[in-house]
C-alpha cells in the first residue's frame, strides 16, 4: 500500500469503495470503510471520498453504519450539497425496527449541524420524544438542544417546551436529566428551566435513580429553588442527607452546596452539615486521582476558615508523600499550618523541616515559608529550625530562609536579636536577586544590631556595576541610607561613592531619580532624613496567622463546589488580619457603639487590631444586611478619573446634605457634627477602616490643615441572594480646623454688624439679635465637625446611608480616644 500520507492512499480507497466486488461482499467493504476511517484519524484529507462514503451509510450492517456516520460528521460541513443525500437514508433509519439503529440516526441527523437540514430533523425528532425505547428518547431529547444550539435566534416552539416539562416524569432515569439539561439550553434567556415544589420533591425522589453525574446536575437546579415552610425545608434536607456523605465526592460536593444554599439562615444547620462531611472529604484527599486529591484540599481550606478545629485532630493525613506532585504538597503545608496547634507542633515542625531539602526548590522554598507563617505564633522554635537551615549552605534554601525572616521580624520585632545574629555570613551563598533584596532590607533597618553591616554593604557597592537587578540597586540605595543614620562614620565613604555612580552613571532612571531623591534630602539635614528614613519596623495592622477568628459560612459558601477555591485558596490562607479582601457583612442594627471593639491609638498592639466582633457590631438605619468589599482594587489613577469624572456632573453650588442625581450617579455632601479628626496616626486610622473593609487611597500628614482623607469600598446588597446589587463608592474627608474657625469669627463679625444696620433700621433688636445667634450656633457646630463627600455610583440610597452609618461610627470610636 502506499504511503499514508500520500493522495495515491484517497486515489486508491476511492477506487476500492466503487469496485462492485468490494461491495458485494460485506466483510470487504466494511474493512474498506474501516480504512478510511483510519486515515481520517490519522490526519490525512479524505474528504474526497464523500460521495462513497454516502452510498455505504445504505447498509444493514450497524458496525459499517457507525463507522459511516462518523464520517459524514466529520466533512458535512465541507460538503452542504452532498449532506443533503444522506437525510433519505437517515430518516429511513429513524424508523427502522432495532432501536439501537433508530438512535444512531437521530443521532447522527443532529451531529450534521447544517442549518439547512433543519427542517428535515425536526419531523424525526419529535417522533423520537415518544419513541417506546429509551435510548431513542436519551437521544431526541438532547437533539432538541443540538438545534436550539443551531439556530439560537430562532422562537422557540412552545410545545417542544411541554413535552420536554411532560418528560420529566418519563421512568428512566437518563431521559429525566436529559430534559433537565435541554430545558437549560433551550431557556437560557429566560433563566433556565423553571423549578416549583412538585417538580422539586419529583427530583428529589428520584434523585437516587441517577448515575453520579445526574445527581450533581439535579442538585445543581435544585439550588434554585426555595422552600415555602420551614416544615418542607427539613424535608428537603432529610431527603438529602443520604447523599451528604455519599461515596462519590462529585456528588458529596453538590449536596454540601446545596444545603448551603438552603441553610443560608440556619447557621447550626450549616456547621453540622459541613462536620459530617469530614470524613469523604478526607477519603477524596487520599484518591489515586491528584486532580481528585488537589480539589478536596482546596475544598478544606475553605472550610478551615469558619472551622479552624474541622480537621485539627486529623493532621497527619495532610503529611506529603514522596511520589506526590509539587502543587499537592504546597497545598498540603498551606492546610498544616492552619492545624498547627501546641500539642501538635513540634511534629509539624519536623516534618516540615523535613521537606526543606526536597529536590524540588520550590517545594522547598514552601515549606520554608510555612515555618516562617508557623513562627508568627512559635517563634522561639521556627527560628532554631530556620538558622539550621542557613547551616546548608545552598543558594536556593538561604534565599528563602532570609525572605522568611525579613517577613517574620515585619511581624514579630522580638525576633530581631536572633535574625541578625544568623545572618553573618549569609552573603556568600545568596544569588538570587529576591534573597539579596531581602538581607539588604535587614542590613538597613538592623544594621545596628550587625556588626559586620557596613562590610557587607560596601562588597554590595564595590560590585555594582556587574549587578543586573534593578530591585537590588535601588535596596542598596535604601539600606545605605538608613545604615548612615546609625553608623555614619562607617558608612559615609561609601555612601558618596554610591550615591555619585548612581546619579553620574548609573543609566536606569528609577535608579537615577532615587538617588537623585536622597543625594537632595541630605540637603535638607539629617533630621528630615530619619523622617523619611526611619519609620517603623513593624506593621501594627498586621495580625498573626494561628488562631485568627472564624469567619461566617456565608462569606464563601457560593464559591463551594466550583473552581474559585482552586484559584483562590492560596492567597487567602496567607491572608493576615490587616484588612482583608474579602467581603464583610454587617448585620445593621441601630445605635451601636464601637469603643469597645476597635483600639487603634499609636501604641496599640496587633492583636488588638484583629476583633472579630468589630465588623459585626455597625449601625444604620437600614434594616437589611450590606456587605463591603474591597474588590475589585481601584489604582490611585482609576480613583482620581472617578472622582473628577463625577465632580463635573455636580454644581459646586451644590447645598450640604442634599443630593442631585444625575444619570445613574449620586453625590452626598453631609457634617459629622462634634468630631474633630481621631488623634491617631494614619496608619492606625488606615488599619481601623481596613477592618470595616474600607480602603485609604490618600490622606494628608496628622496636624496638618485643612486634613483630608480619600477613600472607596464597594456596597452589595443583599437582599436577593439571585440578584445582588453591587455599588462603588468615593469617600473624601474634609477637616478645616483653625482655618475655618477663625473664617467664622470673621463672618461673626460681619454678623453682628448686619443685625446693627438692621436694627438701626426700625427692626425689632430682640428678635434680630436671636436671629443672628441662632445662625452663629449652626455656623460653629459645623466648624466642630469632618465634612463628609460620598460619590456612588450606581445609585443605591440605602447603601450610601448604611456605608456613612458604619464611617461615623469608625469615625466616632476613633476621636472618643481623644477625650
Amino acid at each position: 500500500m502506499p504511503y499514508l500520507g500520500s493522495e495515491d492512499t484517497v486515489k486508491e480507497l476511492k477506487k476500492a469503495l466503487s469496485k462492485p466486488s468490494v461491495q458485494s461482499d460485506p466483510l470487504r467493504y466494511r474493512n474498506t470503510v474501516l480504512k478510511a476511517i483510519r486515515a481520517m484519524s490519522q490526519g490525512v484529507d479524505v474528504s474526497g471520498l464523500f460521495s462513497e462514503m454516502v452510498k455505504a451509510c445504505a447498509t444493514v450492517d450497524v458496525v459499517q453504519k457507525k463507522l459511516v456516520y462518523v464520517f459524514l460528521c466529520s466533512y458535512a460541513s465541507l460538503n452542504p450539497e452532498l449532506s443533503l443525500l444522506v437525510i433519505n437514508t437517515l430518516r429511513k433509519d429513524c424508523q427502522d425496527p432495532n432501536p439501537m439503529v433508530r438512535s444512531l440516526a437521530l443521532r447522527n441527523m443532529t451531529n450534521l449541524r447544517l442549518p439547512s437540514l433543519v427542517e428535515y430533523v425536526e419531523q424525526p425528532l419529535t417522533v423520537g420524544l415518544r419513541d417506546r425505547a429509551a435510548c431513542v428518547r436519551r437521544v431526541a431529547v438532547l437533539g432538541w438542544a443540538k438545534l436550539h444550539n443551531l439556530q439560537p435566534n430562532s422562537e422557540i416552539d412552545a410545545a417542544v417546551v411541554n413535552e420536554l416539562y411532560s418528560l420529566l416524569r418519563d421512568p428512566d432515569p437518563v431521559v429525566m436529566v436529559n430534559c433537565l439539561r435541554a430545558l437549560e439550553e433551550i431557556l437560557k434567556e429566560e433563566g433556565g428551566v423553571a423549578i416549583n415544589k412538585p417538580i422539586t420533591h419529583h427530583l428529589l425522589n428520584r434523585m437516587k435513580d441517577c448515575d453520579v453525574w445526574g445527581q450533581c446536575e439535579v442538585l445543581r437546579i435544585l439550588q434554585r429553588y426555595r422552600p415555602q415552610s420551614d416544615d418542607e425545608l427539613f424535608d428537603i434536607l432529610s431527603l438529602l442527607d443520604s447523599s451528604l456523605v455519599s461515596p462519590h465526592p462529585p456528588v458529596m460536593a453538590a449536596t454540601v452546596s446545596l444545603f448551603l444554599s438552603l441553610c443560608s439562615g440556619l447557621p447550626a444547620v450549616s456547621l453540622s452539615a459541613l462536620e459530617r462531611i469530614r470524613g469523604p472529604l478526607l477519603a477524596a484527599c487520599g484518591s489515586v486521582s491528584r486532580e481528585m486529591k488537589f480539589t478536596a484540599i482546596c475544598h478544606i481550606q475553605l472550610l478551615l476558615r469558619s472551622l479552624p478545629g474541622l480537621m485539627g485532630a486529623h493532621y497527619k493525613r495532610f503529611f506529603c508523600g514522596y511520589a506526590e506532585p509539587a502543587y499537592i504538597k504546597q497545598r498540603k503545608m498551606q492546610v498544616l499550618v492552619e492545624l498547627v496547634n501546641d500539642e501538635n507542633v513540634t511534629m509539624v515542625l519536623d516534618e516540615l523541616k523535613g521537606y526543606c531539602t526536597d529536590v524540588n526548590t520550590d517545594t522547598g522554598q514552601a515549606a520554608i515559608s510555612a515555618i516562617g507563617r508557623i513562627g508568627r505564633s512559635y517563634s522561639d522554635r521556627c527560628l532554631e529550625i530556620l538558622t539550621g537551615l542557613l547551616g546548608l549552605k545552598q543558594d536556593h534554601i538561604t534565599s528563602a530562609v532570609v525572605q522568611t525572616m525579613r517577613d517574620l521580624v515585619w511581624v514579630c520585632p522580638q525576633c530581631s536579636d536572633t535574625v541578625c545574629s544568623a545572618l553573618e555570613g549569609c552573603e556568600e551563598t545568596l544569588q538570587d536577586s529576591q534573597g539579596r533584596q531581602a538581607l539588604l532590607w535587614l542590613l538597613g533597618v538592623y544594621g545596628e544590631q550587625i556588626s559586620s553591616a557596613p562590610y557587607v554593604l560596601e562588597v554590595f557597592i564595590d560590585t555594582l556595576r556587574s549587578e543586573v537587578s534593578l530591585g537590588v540597586k535601588m535596596e542598596l540605595l535604601t539600606a545605605s541610607m538608613r545604615l548612615f543614620l546609625c553608623r555614619p562614620a562607617e558608612t559615609q565613604d561609601m555612601l558618596g561613592r554610591l550615591l555619585h555612580y548612581c546619579i553620574e552613571e548609573e543609566t536606569d532612571m528609577c535608579v537615577r531619580d532615587q538617588a537623585m531623591l536622597y543625594y537632595r534630602l541630605l540637603h535638607c539635614g539629617i533630621e528630615e532624613t530619619q523622617k523619611v528614613l526611619q519609620g517603623r519596623r513593624s506593621d501594627p495592622s498586621l495580625g498573626v496567622l494561628i488562631g485568627r477568628p472564624a469567619e461566617p459560612i456565608g462569606q464563601w459558601a457560593q464559591s463551594f463546589n466550583t473552581l474559585e477555591p482552586l484559584r483562590h485558596c492560596a492567597t487567602e490562607t496567607e491572608s493576615t488580619g490587616g484588612g482583608s479582601p474579602e467581603p464583610i457583612t454587617f448585620d445593621l442594627k441601630p445605635n451601636t457603639d464601637l469603643s469597645d471593639n476597635l483600639n487603634l491609638s499609636q501604641g496599640s498592639d496587633s492583636s488588638d487590631l484583629c476583633t472579630p466582633s468589630s465588623a459585626n457590631v455597625l449601625a444604620s438605619n437600614a434594616g437589611l444586611p450590606l456587605s463591603l468589599s474591597l474588590l475589585p482594587a481601584l489604582s490611585p489613577e482609576e480613583f482620581e478619573s472617578l472622582w473628577l469624572q463625577q465632580q463635573q456632573g455636580f454644581p459646586a453650588e451644590e447645598v450640604a446634605e442634599e443630593r442631585e442625581v444625575k444619570e445613574d450617579h449620586v453625590c452626598l455632601e453631609e457634617h459629622i457634627h462634634r468630631l474633630a479628626p481621631p488623634p491617631c496616626s494614619p496608619q492606625s486610622l488606615q488599619a481601623a477602616l481596613q477592618l470595616v473593609n474600607i480602603q485609604t487611597m490618600a490622606f494628608t500628614p496628622p496636624h496638618t490643615l485643612p486634613w483630608r482623607v480619600y477613600l472607596y469600598t464597594h456596597t452589595q446588597d443583599t437582599v436577593s441572594a439571585d440578584t445582588p446589587r453591587s455599588t462603588l463608592i468615593l469617600g473624601e474627608l474634609l477637616y478645616m480646623g483653625e482655618a475655618k474657625e477663625k473664617a467664622g469669627g470673621n463672618q461673626c463679625a460681619n454678623d453682628r454688624q448686619e443685625a446693627d444696620k438692621r436694627v438701626i433700621a426700625g427692626e425689632e433688636e430682640e428678635q434680630v439679635r436671636e436671629e443672628a445667634t441662632e445662625e452663629r450656633r449652626r455656623g460653629e457646630s459645623e466648624q466642630e465637625g469632618v465634612k463628609v463627600t460620598l460619590k456612588q455610583q450606581p445609585k443605591d440610597d440605602k447603601a450610601l446611608k448604611g456605608f456613612l452609618s458604619i464611617l461615623t461610627q469608625v469615625l466616632h470610636t476613633l476621636s472618643s480616644e481623644r477625650a
